[in-house]
Order: C-alpha cells, then sequence, then structure tokens
C-alpha cells in the first residue's frame, strides 16, 4: 500500500491501514498533524517515522526524512529507516556483555558485533497502537513486549514509544521502559534527514551541521569505540563551529574518515545523562532555510552521513537512495558501553524506568 500524506488533513491524529505482514497481521500508520500543516506519519511496524513533512522559509512544504513508500520495501530493509531500535542501540563488541557476572551472548548482524538489538531487534516489531490522541498536541503511543531471552537479552522489557507534534514545529519522542530483572536498555530513532526534502538531486552533503562537542569517540576497524576520548580540535571531526559536511566527509587522510567510509561515530555532548532535553546537534539546509536541532536527554549522538546507502533502496519519491542522500543523527548513550565502564551505565533493574526523550525541532532561517 503506498503511503500519500494529505495536505488537506485537519490538525490531529488521523489513523489508517498501512499495509499487511505476510502472516496477515495488519500494520496501521498515524499521522500526526499540527496547526501549522506539519505532518509526521508514524507506523507500527518498527514504531517508524514513515514521513515528516515540514515547511521551508517560503511555506512550501516538503518531506524531509527518508524512508519508503510500502510495507513491502520496510519488511526488506536493512537501513533502519526512522526505526525505533532497541534494546541497545548501536554496537556491542562481539556481541558479548557481562551483566551482574554472568556472559550473554547477542547474535552478531554487523561483522562480528551486534548492532541495533541484533537481526531481530525493536526495529523488526509490530507495535501495538494503544492510544492516539490530540491534548495537548497531536500525539500516538505505541508499546512492545520484548520477553525474557529476546536476542540474548535477559528480562521481560515492556517498552513504549510516544510520538508527539507540538504547533511550535517539535516532534517529541520519549521511549520508556520497565524489566522484571536487569537488563541493557539504550533505545534511539534512527531517522534518515534531507532537509531539501527526501529524494531531492545533491542528497544531504550540501547541509551546514554543528556539533557542541569537543571530543568524539574513535573506533577499530569494525567501527567499535577504541575507549579513548579524541578531541575533535584540528580534525574533521570539528563541527563546534557550523561546517558544510560535504567539504571533508571524503578527506581520507583522517584515517576515521577512512575507517567509517566517511562519518559514523559518536560525538560526546556530555558524560552522563540528562533531565531535560539539551541541544546535541544542528542541521540547516541554506538554500531552502529549513532549520533542524536534534535534542534529547542522552549525552552521545551518533552521526552517520549516509555512506553505505548504494542504490538498492528505492525511496518514497521511487527514487534510488545513493551514498550521502541522508543523514542521520542518534541521540544515545555510548556505543559498546556494556564493555566499557568508563562509559557509564546502560543497566536496568526491576523497579527503575528507562526514559529517552528525543526533540527533533524544525524551524525556517529568514
Amino acid at each position: 500500500m503506498k503511503e500519500t500524506p494529505s495536505e488537506s488533513l485537519r490538525p490531529g491524529a488521523h489513523r489508517r491501514l498501512f499495509g499487511h505482514l505476510p502472516d496477515g497481521r495488519a500494520v496501521e500508520a498515524v499521522t500526526l498533524v499540527n496547526a501549522a500543516g506539519m505532518q509526521a506519519t508514524v507506523i507500527a511496524y518498527g514504531a517508524a517515522l514513515q514521513s515528516m513533512i515540514v515547511p521551508d522559509r517560503e511555506g512550501k512544504l516538503a518531506d524531509v526524512t527518508l524512508g519508503h513508500a510500502t510495507l513491502a520495501e520496510y519488511l526488506a530493509n536493512p537501513a533502519y529507516f526512522g526505526s525505533s531500535v532497541g534494546r541497545v542501540a548501536n554496537r556491542i563488541a562481539g556481541g558479548r556483555f557481562v551483566l551482574d557476572g554472568k556472559e550473554y551472548r547477542v547474535p552478531a548482524n554487523n561483522g562480528p558485533n551486534a548492532l541495533h538489538g541484533g537481526p531481530g531487534g525493536f526495529d523488526k516489531a509490530l507495535w501495538a497502537i494503544v492510544e492516539t490522541g490530540e491534548d495537548p498536541a497531536p500525539f500516538v503511543r505505541l508499546a512492545h513486549t520484548s520477553p525474557d531471552g529476546d536476542q540474548g537479552f535477559p528480562g521481560t522489557l515492556q517498552i513504549t514509544a510516544d510520538y508527539a507534534l507540538g504547533d511550535d514545529g517539535a516532534l517529541v519522542i520519549t521511549y520508556r521502559a520497565t524489566t522484571d530483572r536487569p537488563t541493557l536498555v539504550n533505545m534511539t530513532n534512527h531517522a534518515y534527514w534531507n532537509l531539501a526534502g527526501e529524494g531531492a538531486p545533491g542528497g544531504a552533503m550540501d547541509h551546514v551541521l554543528t556539533i557542541p562537542a569537543e571530543h568524539f569517540l574513535p573506533t577499530d576497524e569494525t567501527a567499535i569505540p577504541t575507549g579513548d576520548f579524541a578531541s575533535v580540535a584540528g580534525t574533521p571531526f570539528d563541527f563546534r563551529e557550523p561546517r558544510v559536511i560535504g567539504a571533508r566527509v571524503r578527506d581520507t587522510t583522517h584515517d576515521q574518515i577512512r575507517i567509517g567510509h566517511g562519518y559514523d561515530h559518536n560525538w560526546v555532548i556530555a558524560r552522563g545523562r540528562a533531565d531535560a532535553p539539551r541541544l546535541l546537534a544542528r542541521l540547516a539546509h541554506p538554500l531552502s532555510g529549513r532549520v533542524l536541532e536534534v535534542l534529547s536527554t542522552e549525552p552521545g549522538v551518533q552521526f552517520y552521513s549516509g555512506n553505505f546507502l548504494d542504490g538498492s533502496l528505492i525511496g518514497k519519491r521511487r527514487q534510488a537512495y545513493r551514498m550521502g542522500d541522508g543523514v542521520a543523527l542518534e541521540p544515545q548513550m555510548f556505543p559498546d558501553t556494556p564493555n566499557r565502564p568508563a562509559f557509564g551505565s546502560i543497566q536496568l533493574d526491576a523497579g527503575e524506568e528507562y526514559r529517552h526523550r528525543i526533540v527533533f525541532a524544525f524551524s525556517a532561517d529568514a
């Protein structure tokens, strides 16, 4: 079923069918519309952001997140377009970790490592839409139960994902989780952005990026952090002042650009979580004037410059997505934290609540 957003939808939360899984289960979509006509469409498969329609400086609307038009394409999606990923976002070295003295293993799905919760992570689950509403802003709540032993993780995890679209132009995503025994949780949203409009010629390499971080995490050849907190000063990783992404994305004189085939690293905004969302990154498209600010309660942001988009995936405009056609800015705790005590902890115990709030705040420069 092709998803065709309507510009005439009234403000509110609009629920409809998106498609069916091979076993016949229905997959629904909810489109949130604010008073300014912005739209965010969320599908129950992977609790994924399928579409994000925002205005430019002249009020022209465009869909600025990469994704697919049909459910069949999402079922074969290896790129996590807009997905809610977990239990543990990013990589776990060797797919192994020790919790309370016991070793656990997650199936490797990224070379020798586990990525985004393993091959059967939350991005592959059919979430339940448990509530929609309009107060104080159009919203949808999705829920998923991850059983004990799911992908090798201990404990039964109860998760909710709330999406709310405010009249201020901010899409707020709140992930919450509880467990019945100690486990690991580090969730994020894996949206890719092209503020010119998904499928627009030239991709996102002309976007201007700011990341207010003095350090980033260098990695080994398999994208696992070495454990160092490296200074960004004097490197292509310095985005403390606004810089065009494409200016240095192929600067292979820096070994980390070579290893990542571009940017695929975590920037260190702080060394611990915050109670309220703080700015992690600002992405701007000078031609359209569209601006995206990414805020989060987590201390790190994974900036991925779409290095492995190779033309094999087809977007909503029926155009092939190629290298650099979109960029991801994924708020999270640091990669491989379970094996790096200096990075902190992502352990969640029974009686505690995990909460991660992400704000994608859209505006337009004059």
